[in-house]
């Protein structure tokens, strides 16, 4: 990928100096997480981006093509990784974070956030970028390629905040896994704060307002 992604760009006010990145999930677009730029209220204004993941074919839905940030293998999510897709879409998001920086956006206000493999990708990329970014939010997600981590993070990650929340009855990504990428990143020196819900593969509102207060008292004018 050597262009920026397209995407969706909103802004919560005038002259923000705080962006959120969201990743949307596995078959959606852009415009999943729109919506939520209204649900979520902040102390500051913010400029929100929605990038669309490439087509890609995916292995598990018989090679079509659909938005996907990464090819899935096996149902066992864990298993298999396509770690060459990983590696695209964290350069994709890169790329991103540099027109935010080049923007005036300093990398401590700049936050990656992600439901399910748009998760997956936040976690991935704030981990491994070289400064350190504001926080990580990762929705119904995993943490890909951990057995990576202790070789490729940034020095600046220990100490990253995340926000981690997965419904117990995800029959999608296992609660199991989310749980256990959670114990792993509070393991290695993340600031991280996990949250559950008695819900499938989506996102209720108790959690979107969980976000709002773990964003609130982060952002700060």
């Amino acid at each position: 990928m050597n262009k920026v992604l397209p995407h969706i760009k909103l802004e919560t006010g005038k002259s923000p100096r705080h962006s959120i990145i969201w990743l949307h999930g596995l078959g959606a677009d852009g415009e999943d997480f729109v919506p939520l730029a209204d649900e979520i209220k902040l102390p500051v204004a913010v400029r929100y981006l929605f990038p669309h993941a490439p087509q890609l074919p995916v292995t598990i839905n018989g090679g079509a093509m659909m938005p996907a940030w990464y090819d899935i293998a096996v149902t066992d999510i864990g298993r298999q990784p396509d770690s060459a897709g990983i590696r695209a879409s964290q350069a994709a998001i890169e790329m991103l974070i540099a027109q935010e920086k080049q923007s005036g956006i300093a990398a401590q206000n700049i936050y990656l956030a992600g439901f399910s493999q748009g998760g997956a990708i936040a976690l991935h990329t704030g981990l491994r970028h070289a400064a350190r970014l504001g926080g990580v939010i990762a929705l119904s997600t995993y943490l890909p390629l951990a057995e990576t981590l202790a070789d490729e993070a940034s020095t600046t990650a220990r100490g990253l905040p995340i926000f981690m929340a997965h419904g117990q009855n995800d029959p999608i990504v296992p609660y199991t896994l989310g749980l256990a990428s959670a114990e792993k990143l509070k393991a290695w020196g993340c600031a991280l704060e996990w949250h559950d819900y008695l819900m499938p593969h989506t996102v209720c509102m108790e959690e979107v307002r969980a976000i709002e207060a773990w964003l609130g008292k982060l952002l700060t004018p």
